[in-house]
């Protein structure tokens, strides 16, 4: 992936809004719920996390309320191994929630962050450390929808030409609906990922944004801008496209027991294989490595397989690799798949 970021010393900053989260435990409906099991939820500290696990240095930028919800998020995922120190700390405003709510044809999410701690984060984050010393800035689609001072945050970030950056940007598109109520979407989205260096976009989710016919192609065309686009089909596969070509790798087959994290993982471990200077093809198969950990737990985290199991799987032969079916994690057990 020659040209696509330079490489420096320094961490992945991500930047964004984790909220304390409810969901039924066991799931069900809220209305039969008789309990609640209380975790934590953003999708860009779940990308610092799964880096960390990675062995990538991983900062997480944002802010949190002073209340019990913001001191139990800052305590999950500065255990997860990554970097909260420059998280603020905002006294005037509480940290976001947000509640779950299984059924029969999915679970609806229920958001309560307006004016939260994190929505009054602004363009001046970008001025001093960590960002200063990043060598690659994550960011996601989410963040622009919270507040017009959070979409001027992203804006600047990716304001200048990717050449005069002092780290490369990494935007995940992850459109959030039920926070864009005005329609904006799809033309803010848009603008803001064709800037990035990086660029991670679920098909589906860019067929709902910018036309229900659109291909792989199709993107390219649309967002013509990122030095690496990545497209993720689902269950089915994922696509790189750079300027040496089109690269796709079948995800890996699992059981699911619930899809949310999983896309963060995935950019996570592609991320990863950049990082470490991997080829497209392995870059790819450790983002689908990474999101099958996700896949296997009700929560955003799972556990990842062994080092020696992750080297055995990105050395696979294309056949093998094919017909692999991931294992399913433990819940809360970090052992390798077999």
């Amino acid at each position: 992936m020659t040209g696509a970021w330079r490489p420096a010393p320094g961490p992945v900053v991500c930047v964004g809004e984790t909220m304390a989260a409810l969901a039924p435990d066991p799931p069900r409906p809220l209305a039969d719920a008789e309990q609640l099991r209380l975790s934590v939820a953003g999708a860009e500290s779940n990308v610092a996390v799964y880096l960390a696990d990675l062995g990538i240095p991983a900062v997480w930028l944002s802010a949190l309320g002073d209340d019990p919800l913001g001191h139990r998020v800052r305590a999950a995922v500065a255990a997860a191994g990554v970097d909260v120190s420059h998280v603020r700390t905002d006294p005037h405003r509480p940290t976001g929630l947000l509640l779950k709510n299984p059924g029969r044809t999915g679970t609806r999410v229920h958001y309560y962050r307006s004016g939260s701690a994190a929505s009054a984060l602004g363009p001046g984050l970008l001025d001093g450390e960590p960002v200063r010393s990043a060598t690659l800035l994550h960011l996601t689609g989410i963040t622009p929808a919270l507040s017009p001072s959070c979409r001027d945050l992203v804006a600047r970030a990716l304001a200048a030409p990717a050449a005069e950056r002092p780290y490369a940007v990494s935007f995940d598109v992850n459109h959030r609906a039920a926070l864009w109520p005005d329609g904006t979407a799809p033309t803010v989205l848009r603008a803001l990922a064709d800037r990035a260096d990086i660029v991670f976009v679920g098909l589906d989710e860019a067929r709902d944004l910018w036309g229900a016919g659109l291909t792989v192609t199709g993107l390219r065309e649309l967002l013509p801008g990122p030095r690496i686009l990545v497209v993720k089909d689902g269950a089915r596969a994922a696509t790189a496209v750079t300027a040496a070509g089109v690269c796709t790798v079948p995800a890996l087959r699992t059981a699911v027991l619930e899809p949310v994290g999983a896309g963060d993982a995935f950019a996570a471990g592609f991320l990863t294989g950049l990082l470490r200077g991997e080829t497209p093809a392995r870059s790819l198969r450790l983002g689908h490595i990474t999101a099958v950990s996700a896949l296997q737990v009700t929560g955003d985290h799972g556990p990842l397989p062994g080092a020696a199991e992750i080297q055995r799987l990105l050395g696979l032969p294309a056949p093998d690799w094919a017909r692999h079916r991931g294992g399913r994690a433990d819940r809360g057990a970090a052992r390798a798949w077999r």
